[in-house]
């Protein structure tokens, strides 16, 4: 590396994960709950392990949920129904401990006050068309490329357990180069290691990264520990909300400390954060800065954020203050408007569960207003 440049690595892992196995299994009843009663108030978290799930947390709610039901359909489309990829949900112990919530918590959040204190951010850059940074975005398009060639059977001997890992080179201008890409996949037992290693190249890693390879050929290590037959629940413990880095921008900005899943929307951990995102990404879009966080912050039981603050890594084109007063007057920073502008209150977030909750345009957070963008130009 020179002076000029500099390298950064972000990870992602795979649906299969045990961690991200007790996300979607959090988020999966949290939809379950806001499709029969949208005003439910959900805080639902899951264990995973051998033969084991434990789903635990504080609802209330007038809806009627079958949890064990919700959890086996989410094991199942994961790919864990067999003894030999690490779990199976037709003999594996499900356990229910979920009971309603503190009155205190509820009764905080019933005029729209927020469900917690904390501290929320959001990031953009223009490192992608989708204002990701490009380390997390190439990790989680990995693991999702192994994921669907599992699914469609491409490569058969996958297993739903796998990890990424992916190191940028960054010059004062942006992305350099991919210089190298780590991969560890679960596999069966009828495949060498040297089988694995040229398919997963082939397969996964030369589309996605053939505009890099143009540039630099990346190194690549996978499964540099060997063979990974043992994986999935069996071979690592999974709880929910234990991969927030891999859920929002692979640490090139930092997290607040709240996790996302299992949480209705009244919980500023996750709304105000993908409030955060959507200013970030209408900031950076504008062209009024070119990389920034932003940080909300909320105490528990008052909707106005306690404070705003914008770092724009000295790429701001105007007063930063001139925007935190833009943000207040043009974005949604309240919970229930946050809610509202969004509309959280629906059944969406299990797919968020898996492969980051920014970047994909499918999400609402993640739309661009052009009025927004307009007004920001005009500061």
């Amino acid at each position: 590396m020179t002076k000029q440049t500099y390298q950064f690595t972000s990870e992602s892992v795979s649906a299969g994960h045990p961690d991200k196995v007790a996300d979607q299994i959090s988020d999966a009843i949290l939809d379950a709950y806001l499709a029969q009663d949208p005003n439910a108030k959900v805080a639902c978290e899951c264990l995973i392990t051998t033969g084991l799930l434990l789903i635990a947390g504080e609802v209330t709610s007038t809806a009627k949920v079958d949890h064990t039901a919700i959890a086996q359909k989410v094991l199942d489309r994961i790919g864990y129904n067999n003894d030999a990829v690490g779990f199976n949900h037709n003999t594996a112990e499900i356990r229910n401990v979920i009971h309603t919530q503190s009155p205190e918590i509820h009764n905080s959040v019933i005029d729209g006050g927020a469900g917690d204190q904390g501290i929320m951010f959001g990031h953009a850059c223009n490192d992608t068309p989708a204002l990701m940074p490009l380390a997390i975005t190439l990790s989680h398009e990995i693991v999702k490329k192994l994921h669907e060639l599992r699914e469609q059977n491409v490569l058969p001997w996958l297993r739903p357990d796998a990890k990424s890992q992916v190191t940028v080179t960054y010059d004062k201008n942006g992305p350099v180069s991919v210089d190298k890409v780590v991969v560890s996949t679960q596999h069966s037992e009828d495949i060498s290691q040297a089988d694995l290693h040229a398919a997963v190249i082939h397969h996964a890693l030369e589309p996605i990264l053939r505009d890099w390879i143009k540039i630099k050929q990346p190194e690549y290590l996978i499964n540099p520990s060997g063979s990974f037959i043992i994986g999935g629940p069996h071979g690592d413990t999974g709880l929910t909300g234990r991969k927030i880095v891999v859920d929002t921008y692979g640490g090139s900005c930092p997290h607040g400390g709240g996790a996302f899943s299992g949480k209705d929307p009244s919980k500023v951990d996750r709304s105000a954060a993908y409030a955060a995102r959507y200013i970030a990404k209408h900031l950076v879009a504008s062209g009024v800065v070119t990389k920034c966080n932003v940080q909300l912050s909320y105490a528990i039981g008052v909707s106005e954020p306690t404070s705003i603050h914008i770092d724009s890594f000295g790429t701001h084109r105007c007063d930063l203050n001139l925007l935190v007063s833009a943000i207040y007057d043009l974005f949604s920073v309240q919970p229930q408007t946050i809610i509202e502008a969004f509309g959280l209150k629906r059944p969406i977030y299990q797919p968020t569960a898996s492969y980051g909750h920014f970047g994909n345009v499918d999400y609402p957070w993640e739309v661009l207003d052009s009025a927004k963008i307009q007004a920001l130009q005009a500061i």
